[in-house]
């Protein structure tokens, strides 16, 4: 049986926490044999101190954050020899990053732009989604059955829905405060029905003419610096102090609130950096794994000096539009989960927490947009959860003559005393869009007689 890994062994990691197995044995004085170095690598992997990406000469050896906390547990007695054999100490474990980053930002490492992260990886060798992940997605995102039709011919044929959950769900994520049904009637009325219009509702109306940008241009955009430009610029036309800066690389410092992570700020490296993620994005040959890549390295580097999460969000439906995949629009993605998968990227370059995010938004976005509804599986978990109080909720709505605003009022009150803290903004959130549902053909299965539907009706319009 062979011994466990030894602790030592990590030490090379503790400046380099990427290294192919040459730069691991020259780390060694003596340097290490090849067939030693490998064996120690291997062990190490085994036990959870470090991953392996790549195959032969492209090989490389990533550590994990078990690793992290391992090195950060080593007695300072336990120098590197030559060739010894100590046992790892048993009360090292992995810990899950949220553990981390629930810690206070003052116990936190402070961490810069690691560029190791972005080199580590190889297009088509190395990926961020597991191969049965990839295949699982493809499977579901294509049972919109238009993948042979030309780029864009399904998001364009879903097209107004498509506005409204996008806008609304990404902008919920950089803490818009908007509700679903103020968001549709935002972008249904334009900037025609208010000649003040405050941040969040600028934010709306530049999601969707960031939207339209990419539905217009699917069969020409691509990773490329016009299109992720005029991306940025549509995001945040309006927002910035200084209009230059709208499509612009940033040539000042940034921060990033509640993070222990800084940015790099020598914009030479921002250029050179941005251009190597949108020349290593082109080429990933799987859909998924190119959407995953947008949103793990275009914040990760921070190019924009705002909007840059935005930015990625949508970028990352490029590649399902170009291939009529069923988009991502982020539906029931959780604001905690999201912060903390970035977070987690930010400052740990983990990939894991923000993974599960990127999948379950896949899955549920799928099933939304699908057109062969009956192929998709299990109806809604959740709605069938609360399919009574549901119909409950909406039909007091309309027999209150509730219009848009007084609705979404009268459902936070309601749900902040009756619905238990986890499920609130996920139970409005689908009251607001069974709302905006209805209509005279529909109406009875939410028990309320013709005239109380009418009388709602005209005040709802």
């Amino acid at each position: 049986m062979k011994s466990p890994a030894n602790l030592t062994w990590l030490e090379p990691f503790r400046h380099h926490e990427i290294l192919s197995a040459q730069g691991y044995e020259d780390s060694f004085s003596p340097q290490l044999p090849r067939r030693t170095a490998l064996n120690r690598l291997n062990r190490l992997r085994q036990a959870g101190y470090v991953e392996q990406q790549g195959e032969t000469r492209a090989t490389i050896y990533l550590l994990t954050i078990m690793g992290r906390r391992a090195l950060a547990g080593l007695r300072p007695d336990m120098v590197l020899t030559r060739y010894d054999e100590v046992e790892a100490p048993t009360s090292i474990v992995a810990e899950d990053p949220r553990v981390i980053l629930r810690r206070p930002v003052q116990e936190r490492r402070p961490v810069g732009y690691n560029r190791a992260f972005l080199d580590a990886y190889v297009p088509n060798r190395t990926h961020y989604l597991p191969e049965s992940t990839r295949r699982e997605l493809r499977k579901i995102g294509s049972q919109t059955g238009m993948e042979a039709a030309p780029a864009g011919t399904y998001a364009r044929h879903i097209c107004q829905r498509l506005l409204i959950d996008l806008s609304w769900n990404s902008s919920r994520l950089e803490g818009n405060t908007f509700s679903l049904l103020e968001t549709e009637q935002l972008l249904q009325q334009g900037d025609e029905a208010d000649t003040s219009l405050s941040n969040e509702a600028i934010m709306i109306l530049n999601h969707k003419a960031a939207i339209e940008f990419l539905l217009e241009s699917a069969s020409e955009a691509t990773f490329d610096r016009r299109t992720i430009f005029n991306l940025h610029a549509l995001l945040t036309a309006d927002l910035l102090r200084d209009p230059a800066a709208e499509g612009a690389l940033r040539t000042v410092p940034v921060g990033i609130g509640r993070s222990v992570y800084l940015p790099t700020a020598i914009p030479a490296l921002i250029e050179t950096v941005f251009d190597e993620i949108l020349a290593k994005a082109r080429v990933i040959r799987d859909p998924y794994e190119q959407a995953f890549f947008a949103m793990v390295h275009l914040p990760y580097l921070q190019p924009f000096l705002d909007g840059n999460k935005r930015v990625s969000r949508l970028a990352a439906n490029l590649p399902l539009f170009q291939q009529n995949l069923a988009p991502l629009s982020f539906i029931d993605v959780s604001e905690t989960d999201y912060t903390d998968g970035m977070l987690a990227i930010y400052e740990l370059n983990d990939v894991s927490l923000l993974r599960e995010v990127f999948v379950q938004a896949c899955e549920r976005s799928a099933q939304r947009y699908t057109v062969i509804r009956g192929a998709i599986g299990e109806p809604d978990q959740f709605r069938v959860k609360y399919r009574q109080v549901l119909i409950e909720q909406v039909a007091a709505i309309i027999r209150s003559r509730c219009d848009r605003r007084a609705a979404v009022a009268k459902l936070r009150e309601w749900a902040e005393h009756s619905i238990v803290e986890r499920d609130r903004k996920r139970f409005v959130a689908a009251a607001e869009e069974t709302l905006a549902g209805i209509h005279e053909g529909n109406f009875a299965r939410y028990r309320v007689r013709p005239s109380e539907f009418d009388a709602w009706y005209d005040s709802w319009r």
